[in-house]
């Protein structure tokens, strides 16, 4: 190719969207920013020696990259997978790495990450890495699981909960019922910058506080409707006010209502106030098991789509925002929840 000689490049739309993507995006690996800019340059009718200028890389560069691109495309400017042989890991480091990542680390931390794990045994981060990925463990990872209840009589009130779920009574309406408490309305020192390819939005770390509220919800099991209240405690008198609320508001059904076992819901006023309705039935999950009530599953929808990232310049402005978001969940999104598992069951 003659020195200074321009070629004829021609994007679509796409393309040229990815690769400006590329170029701009402060997270883009800088290799790849420059081979798009230098692609981006070439379609602009820059010479040689122009792109190289701009792009920040060699002539020689820039032309093995121009080559490649209209050869393949976008695919061509990806690092070619090299060849020789792979790098070999003794099973005496291997079973060292494996061992200690599954310990507790001395150092009163939690878990062993890669560059402590590499610093402990005189080994490279890269091979940590390559050890316990090929292994599946993942130190800096924790999930839950539900572990057995104490509750002498788990069987039956498990019993009674799902077969509300799966055949209600004629005539019932089972309300899964619990409180979202301490939710906070956090006001943040400065603006939120905007949302920008490759960076997501930021807000600032500091913040102000405006006061927290309580969520007093009901989730209609069969219907998937919500009714809310918002409180500033969560006594038993606003559970037993809340109580009476769907009790007015469904005057013509038998309510099971689902609750756990927190102190309110146990409350002597409530239990003697519930008791002189026949309308009325409390079903209390098992001991550590409120895991089997519904509304939890609502409740992370809820915390996804309003608390996360949530910004409010008053307790006020927080409380209309979960109000509004329960009416329009109610009229566009409310669907009964259905439970699925598909594995094992789990060893008693």
């Amino acid at each position: 190719m003659a020195r200074g000689m321009t070629i004829n490049i021609t994007l679509t739309s796409e393309e040229e969207q990815t690769l400006t993507m590329w170029a701009k995006a402060g997270t883009t690996e800088q290799r790849m920013a420059k081979r798009a800019k230098v692609i981006l340059l070439s379609a602009q009718g820059w010479r040689l020696t122009e792109v190289a200028q701009g792009s920040g890389l060699s002539r020689q560069n820039c032309s093995k990259w121009r080559v490649r691109f209209l050869s393949q495309r976008i695919e061509g400017l990806a690092d070619r997978s090299r060849s020789g042989r792979p790098l070999s890991i003794s099973p005496e480091v291997r079973l060292k790495v494996t061992a200690l990542a599954c310990t507790t680390p001395p150092d009163g931390s939690n878990a062993w990450t890669l560059r402590r794990l590499a610093r402990a045994l005189n080994v490279s981060k890269d091979t940590v890495h390559r050890i316990l990925n090929e292994g599946e463990l993942k130190p800096h990872k924790v999930e839950y699981w539900c572990g057995k209840s104490p509750d002498p009589e788990f069987e039956e009130k498990q019993a009674t909960i799902l077969g509300l779920y799966l055949d209600p009574p004629d005539n019932a309406l089972v309300l899964a019922v619990d409180e979202k408490t301490g939710i906070q309305a956090l006001d943040r020192t400065q603006p939120m910058l905007p949302m920008q390819p490759g960076r997501p939005k930021r807000q600032t770390a500091t913040y102000k506080r405006h006061g927290t509220t309580c969520l007093l919800a009901a989730l209609s099991v069969h219907e998937g409707q919500v009714e809310g209240r918002c409180v500033d405690r969560h006594t038993h008198q606003e559970f037993l006010a809340f109580l009476k609320h769907l009790y007015r508001k469904f005057p013509r059904k038998h309510l099971h209502i689902i609750v756990d076992n927190f102190t309110a819901h146990k409350h002597e006023k409530v239990q003697e106030w519930a008791a002189k309705r026949r309308r009325l039935t409390l079903h209390f999950t098992p001991t550590y098991a409120s895991w089997l009530n519904q509304v939890e599953i609502w409740f992370n929808i809820f915390s996804r789509d309003v608390i996360r990232g949530g910004i409010w310049h008053s307790k006020q402005d927080l409380i209309n925002q979960i109000m509004l978001y329960i009416r329009q969940y109610n009229q566009e999104r409310a669907h009964p929840f259905k439970w699925t598992y598909t594995g094992k069951p789990l060893a008693a």
